[in-house]
């Protein structure tokens, strides 16, 4: 088996033993109220680092501010208009980016 492979089975039991590591712990018991409201708001906060990272980051540890940090922008300007207008968003955003390109 080649290092490759040995790699990829070792990852995939790790993640495995991670995941059900939460399950495991809790053993069905109710969670209090603080952690739940804490583990409400680890995927949007998670979702925005990402964001972040994929928007400003440049090579070599530089910040770099180019065509998707203004889709990323009017994006944040529909949902602040409207909340519910996700769909919209991703399209300002889209439409934003491609004209500055096109400049």
């Amino acid at each position: 088996m080649s290092d490759v492979w040995t790699t990829i089975i070792v990852l995939t039991v790790g993640t495995a033993l991670i995941r059900a590591s939460g399950p495991v712990s809790v053993g069905g018991r109710e969670l209090p109220a603080p952690v739940m409201r804490v583990v409400a708001l680890v995927a949007a906060s998670l979702l925005a680092a990402l964001v972040v990272v994929e928007t400003f980051a440049g090579g070599d540890d530089t910040l770099e501010l180019d065509e998707r940090a203004l889709g990323v922008a009017a994006a944040g300007g529909v949902l602040i208009i409207r909340h519910d207008a996700l769909l919209r968003a991703v399209i300002a955003a889209a439409v934003v980016a491609a004209l500055a390109r096109a400049i």
